[in-house]
């Protein structure tokens, strides 16, 4: 494994993302039901040619990494043959305690010490901050990575759900680039397309999405990674309203068209945007996983036309 698989990583084409795996979110332990269903997802999506695991300290209270690192030992050789990504920063509600963000510099590094455990590795690929923490000093957080890529712990460094001023902000303190920034984007959520298309309209100020971000990323080399990017089914069997009708059908007809799957088609309309955005696909479903191989392995075959349809099939009215 090389010190490039975490740039290659920033810039890959489809993550799976392992939220889903390790059992329940009460941070009771995995069964063995849980971790042959883990095994059946990683198959799935090597199956699907995607090498690139998205995780989180947090996701089943740290659950999916634990299961993820059983069938990293129990398949030899997997670890070379993939990317191992994780977050931290997020602090789940405990006891008395509330849900909270927290990248003081302890924190990071025991978070990345029991992910390294969890997932029975010696290395992380790519660390991802999952959320800003708002009484975080940018020069201590700078150090903690710092220190934590000196000390081969951790490959490559991004962040998830920052906006520009902040990535900024934390990159000029860092001698190492940032690859990464993680944000929620699909067919379903598109206030971060929309952003550059509403100004000067009455819809900008309750749009929210900070504009200016995806250029930033698009500038400094920053791969941006959609989550949620099949829109939890609303295109593909979990419609509500009559837009989600719509678009489903022309989704499904454009993957008819194009000899693919509905999934793809909706991963091909993120990827075929000019920033280069990488989708993370969730679902813990073996079958659906292998829907996506064609977004792992082929060029986004939407024309400028279509992919202009698309968007206004879900906004259920015309663009400004």
């Amino acid at each position: 494994m090389t010190d490039d698989k975490g740039q290659e990583q920033g810039a890959g084409r489809v993550l799976y993302g392992c939220m889903g795996l390790g059992g329940g979110w009460g941070g009771e332990p995995y069964g063995p039901a849980d971790l042959d269903a883990a095994q059946a997802a990683v198959e799935a999506a090597l199956d699907s040619g995607i090498t690139a695991f998205d995780h989180a300290d947090i996701y089943r209270h740290g659950t999916s990494e634990a299961v993820f690192g059983e069938v990293l030992a129990r398949t030899p050789g997997l670890r070379e043959r993939i990317t191992l990504q994780t977050k931290c920063g997020i602090r789940l509600a405990d006891g008395t305690l509330p849900g909270r963000y927290d990248l003081r510099a302890g924190s990071i590094r025991q978070r990345v010490e029991e992910s390294l455990t969890r997932l029975r590795t010696d290395v992380i690929d790519v660390l991802l901050l999952h959320r800003p923490d708002p009484l975080a000093d940018p020069d201590e957080i700078a150090a903690a990575l710092t220190d934590l890529h000196r000390q081969g712990l951790v490959r490559h460094f991004g962040v998830s759900n920052m906006a520009a001023p902040q990535i900024a902000a934390l990159q000029a303190r860092l001698e190492v680039p940032l690859v990464a920034n993680q944000l929620e984007m699909s067919l379903h959520r598109r206030d971060w397309v929309e952003a550059g298309v509403l100004l000067n309209t009455a819809q900008a100020t309750a749009n929210g999405f900070p504009f200016g971000t995806l250029e930033h990323c698009r500038e400094h080399g920053i791969r941006l990674q959609a989550w949620g990017a099949l829109a939890q089914g609303r295109f593909t069997g979990r419609q509500r309203t009559q837009a989600e009708h719509a678009t489903a059908a022309l989704v499904a007809s454009l993957a008819g068209q194009k000899g693919t799957t509905p999934e793809t088609v909706l991963l091909w309309w993120l990827m075929r945007h000019p920033a280069g955005i990488a989708p993370v696909v969730g679902t813990t479903r073996p079958e659906r996983i292998r829907a996506c191989r064609d977004a792992a392995v082929r060029e986004p075959e939407l024309t400028h036309e279509e992919w202009y349809e698309l968007w206004v099939s879900a906004r259920g009215v015309p663009l400004p």
